[in-house]
């Protein structure tokens, strides 16, 4: 099988999220795809092949190392111990060119993770936001190695979370202003709607960005709220199927549509 998860900029609306596919989706690119890296170096389980210079993009890697710890941190993953292959391609001609070739069913986006046969690639191109693009999908990179799956909606939340500088994660993200005004309009999507979707094409804007704000009320709201994300996950981890998030915050948290609104009021 294989796993996508797909990112676009546009208008900073997200199209991304986990899909599967059959094992014959993807192909080997030919000779004429596949770019001349000139750069190649490795920081930890990230093996990063570059067809431009990283001198002066040092930051995308060494950014990498902290991220891992940080979702060691608040997770409890165990350290990857799989190679996880970054493709930075040095212009979008370039990327488009070999992601076509290679996986001519997906729908082109400007960065992509992929896990096929146990194999994670993250492919993206230099860019104004390649810090943002290689962020989001190590983010998925490192969860997929160590938990069996992870619901779409949460996927991108937390990749959603964690792809701004770690200074700007709690109070700076985009999506900050653009909650607030969906509350100030009563329009407040709950996790169990959003665990309902289960397909990248049912996904909207909206969905992305409320994903983020649940993901951001559990890391930096009410310990309950941490505590059923942290057990949730842990039971992902151990393959036991776990209850639905909406339930477990439901119960450990009275009035939790109040409490959620309040906790983005105080920010």
């Amino acid at each position: 099988m294989q796993h996508i998860s797909r990112r676009t900029f546009g208008k900073r609306v997200l199209a991304a999220g986990a899909v599967a596919l059959g094992c014959g989706s993807g192909v080997t690119a030919s000779a004429s795809a596949v770019p001349n890296w000139i750069d190649q170096r490795q920081v930890g389980p990230f093996i990063c092949q570059s067809a431009f210079p990283l001198v002066g993009h040092e930051s995308l890697l060494t950014e990498l190392a902290p991220l891992e710890r940080e979702l060691i941190r608040i997770f409890s993953l165990r350290p990857c111990n799989t190679p996880i292959y970054l493709h930075l391609m040095a212009n979008k001609r370039q990327h488009m060119a070999y992601i076509r070739e290679r996986f001519p069913e997906v729908p082109y986006r400007q960065a992509l993770f992929i896990k096929q046969n146990n194999r994670a690639s993250v492919f993206a191109y230099k860019n104004p936001e390649l810090d943002i693009d290689v962020r989001h999908e190590c983010t998925h990179a490192l969860l997929h190695a160590d938990l069996p799956m992870v619901p779409l909606w949460l996927d991108e939340g937390l990749a959603e979370y964690f792809e701004p500088a770690k200074e700007m994660r709690a109070r700076h993200n985009p999506h900050l202003r653009k909650v607030k005004w969906d509350m100030q309009r009563n329009k407040l999507k709950s996790i169990a709607e959003l665990e309902k979707e289960e397909e990248l094409e049912d996904m909207t804007a909206t969905d992305y960005r409320f994903s983020w704000a649940w993901v951001h009320y559990m890391l930096h709201g009410p310990v309950e709220a941490h505590r059923e994300l942290w057990m949730y996950m842990n039971e992902i981890r151990s393959r036991t199927m776990p209850r639905p998030l909406s339930q477990r915050l439901a119960e450990a948290i009275p009035d939790l549509p109040r409490r959620f609104q309040q906790h983005f009021e105080q920010l």
